[in-house]
């Protein structure tokens, strides 16, 4: 079964079809970037285009990046304010015309991972991270997700999150080098162990593809393993959600 999936990010709105059962992209990934606005209007305008680009009319798994309970977003995240309460399901199939499925972006990606990728088959209390313009935190245990685990939204210091601190976004704001960032990324990852003592820790999102520039300056208690999708994973998660929360539409 073929699904449309769209990761949004604050960065980047991104989607391919999707194979539901084995996970593969079927397409190439089309790209747009966020809106500079980042308000719900532009935002689900462009996951319109996405769906014209592929001139798609059926359900339709979109990986958000803030904490969604029964499709309304509790959080603004790194959007704008205005996205805090609204109806974020009726907004997108407003603009679509599709039925929409939302899940938080992170806990798409670590779906992606669990069911097909670096995660299938591991039991215990296994997490990932999405770095990107945020910290994303997606958790499994013993393969059942925890959802909208927001780990990147910890205050730090003088930062209202550490996500500010030490995310992807922070390091390009900031023309950090690799290694000093992932000193960062370090820190955040002990928060993590120190909070949450997972037996696993996936590591993904857009920065994941430099894992081999980074992955040496990781060292906590905790195995550390890269996803296999690297920025995928996401859209392959939010098109996997669609067969998991409405078996009959697909």
């Amino acid at each position: 079964m073929e699904i449309l999936g769209i990761d949004i990010g604050g960065s980047g709105i991104k989607g391919a079809m999707v194979n539901i059962e084995t996970g593969a992209m079927l397409t190439e990934r089309y790209r747009i970037p966020t809106p500079s606005s980042r308000k719900p209007e532009d935002m689900a305008a462009v996951v319109a285009q996405i769906v014209t680009h592929f001139s798609y009319n059926g359900p339709i798994g979109l990986g958000f990046p803030s904490v969604i309970k029964k499709g309304i977003c509790k959080s603004k995240g790194n959007l704008h304010k205005s996205w805090k309460g609204m109806n974020v399901v009726s907004l997108f199939e407003k603009h679509t015309k599709c039925k929409v499925v939302v899940n938080n972006d992170a806990d798409a990606a670590a779906s992606a991972e669990m069911a097909f990728g670096a995660g299938k088959n591991k039991d215990g209390f296994v997490m990932m991270i999405t770095i990107g313009t945020g910290l994303g935190s997606g958790a499994f245990l013993n393969g059942k997700l925890i959802p909208n685990f927001e780990l990147g939204q910890i205050p730090y210091k003088k930062y209202d999150k550490i996500e500010s601190w030490a995310s992807g976004a922070a390091k390009e704001s900031e023309m950090l080098s690799f290694k000093i960032w992932a000193k960062r990324f370090n820190t955040f990852l002990h928060y993590v162990n120190l909070i949450c003592a997972p037996d696993l820790i996936i590591i993904g999102g857009g920065t994941s593809k430099d894992w081999d520039r980074f992955s040496d300056e990781l060292h906590i208690d905790v195995p550390i393993i890269p996803a296999e999708f690297l920025n995928n994973a996401g859209i392959i998660g939010a098109a996997v959600s669609v067969k998991n929360t409405y078996k009959e539409l697909v």
